[in-house]
């Protein structure tokens, strides 16, 4: 293929089944972030599990995903997105089934392993597919609308899932249920998806694949540690610093390096910019809401695991709302109005949410959960979308990578500061009894979980809506900053965002030096 030749694309249905195929093995990879959830108590007792192998079967697989993003975006863009994308499937499909049948902790975390560096191949690839089938910019955001939504209901769709799975089969059932999703991306990918790749076929940028993958790596585990141990901890501190002293190196490098991992002119670019900014917070958001609405559900309201997904259903059917009301609208409309309207609606229902108490019925839960739903969901496509159209076909590969492991860190953070923000008002507000012995005290110091626990095992009303009291207090006051960042986010989508239409190659597409340097 020449640097004019472009792969033929399938004309008709047929790119809008591949599209239908690809965010099925998308919604694949949102599932395994929160399906392991809903099963870790049963596998901990199945496996002989300690806590921190618990802890290592959810790290395991977003440390890999964090190391093989980047590199995943360059092989695909060198020798065929389409090839290695089919790689990654039938990688994906063989950790899962390893994962559901893995019968020691040592085995399931690395097979966990294997399961996120296949997943590192499969989100970046499958999005920068969508350049090559859909080169029009209405299509284009209708296909958005389809993935975006897949990526981010599988997040709630997991405890779903999970719960009804654990409930009638055993553990390893979450991780096959990926296997007829991935079957189904093989063939449509093999059958309706053109092979492409970058006609230049770029020098390995070998210092840049390490650096990415080491600083990517540093900084992700050092804030997981920080939700564990707390920011002050050497153990966050010496991989958070190391990380982010790593990742300016990287930039050093990559700016005098002749074909380097990452164009850095792609962030002169409005659209890919402010897009990518945009989606690092609807992360932030997403997995900072992930993170205590379960908890909300399960130890303020009483709710088991099956029950906690089923009342997330709102929060899907608002991003699906919201998605396919962005996907219908002309691309040409609200490049800043419908972002800015997404961030809105997602600050509404955040502060809606942030007036919870412990007398709060479901029915103003689910308003609130809609509400911010189809917020996020207008916020996510039209942001997405406006990164992916600063994208040139060539580089299109690393691009998607780049914008996808900023949302992966943007969300490991979200977690991590909210958690911690969280813990704060949580312990402040707690009013323990005088009597309580320290072990106990500390432990309901803990977590919500372990103090709701700690007060019915010792049968103490006053201590249980102490810690129920002090949780929604703490959920309350960080709903309170997650609308704030939400509005902030509204009001600068409304000045940044606006992506005027019919401009001329070189202002839309600054990647495009990426396929053209010499």
């Amino acid at each position: 293929m020449t640097s004019t030749e472009m792969p033929a694309v399938p004309v008709g249905r047929g790119r809008w089944w591949a599209l239908a195929a690809l965010g099925l093995a998308m919604l694949a990879v949102g599932l395994d972030v929160t399906i392991l959830n809903v099963a870790l108590p049963t596998m901990s007792g199945e496996l002989n599990a300690g806590l921190s192998d618990l802890q290592w079967f959810a790290d395991g697989y977003t440390l890999a995903m964090a190391a093989m993003l980047l590199p995943a975006g360059l092989l695909g863009d060198r020798f065929g997105r389409k090839r290695i994308l089919l790689g990654a499937l039938v990688v994906f499909g063989a950790a899962s089934t390893w994962c559901a049948f893995a019968d020691s902790p040592g085995e399931l975390i690395a097979a966990r392993v294997a399961l996120g560096v296949a997943a590192a191949f499969v989100t970046p690839l499958g999005t920068s597919v969508f350049l090559v089938l859909f080169p029009e910019p209405a299509e284009r955001t209708r296909a958005m609308a389809v993935t975006s939504s897949a990526m981010m209901i599988g997040l709630p769709l997991g405890p779903i899932l999970g719960g009804l799975l654990l409930k009638h089969f055993w553990w390893g059932s979450v991780f096959l249920i990926n296997v007829p999703l991935v079957l189904i991306g093989l063939v449509a990918v093999a059958i309706l998806v053109p092979e492409s790749r970058n006609p230049r076929r770029p020098r390995l940028d070998l210092v840049g694949v390490l650096g990415a993958s080491a600083g990517l790596v540093a900084l992700t585990y050092g804030v997981i540690e920080a939700g564990e141990k707390g920011w002050g901890s050497a153990y966050t501190l010496v991989p958070l610093v190391g990380g982010v002293v790593v990742l300016a190196g990287l930039v050093a490098w990559e700016r005098r390096v002749r074909d380097p991992l990452v164009d850095l002119r792609l962030f002169r670019s409005r659209g890919f910019a402010w897009g990518s900014l945009f989606s690092v917070l609807v992360s932030f958001a997403m997995f900072g809401l992930m993170f205590f609405l379960p908890l909300y559900y399960q130890a303020v309201q009483g709710s088991d695991t099956l029950g906690t997904g089923l009342k997330l259903l709102p929060m899907i059917g608002g991003v699906l709302i919201g998605a396919s009301v962005a996907g219908r609208l002309p691309a040409t409309v609200g490049s800043r109005t419908v972002p800015a309207v997404g961030f809105g609606l997602a600050a509404l229902g955040l502060f809606l949410g942030a007036t919870t108490s412990l007398t709060t019925g479901y029915g103003f839960t689910a308003v609130w959960l809609v509400i911010m739903g189809a917020g996020l969901g207008l916020a996510m496509t039209r942001t997405m979308t406006a990164a992916l159209n600063d994208l040139s076909t060539e580089a299109g590969g690393v691009g998607s990578a780049l914008l996808q492991a900023l949302r992966s860190v943007g969300g490991a953070i979200g977690v991590a500061l909210l958690g911690t923000f969280a813990n704060s008002g949580y312990r402040d507000h707690l009013d323990l009894p005088a009597t309580l012995p320290g072990p106990a005290a500390e432990a309901v110091r803990g977590s919500v979980s372990a103090g709701v626990t700690v007060a019915k095992k010792i049968g103490d009303p006053a201590l249980l809506d102490s810690v129920r009291s002090a949780f929604v207090h703490a959920m309350d006051t960080t709903l309170w900053v997650c609308g704030g960042i939400a509005a902030v986010s509204a009001l600068l989508a409304a000045i940044f965002l606006g992506v005027r239409v019919g401009r001329t190659e070189a202002e839309d597409r600054p990647s495009e030096l990426t396929a053209t340097r010499r």
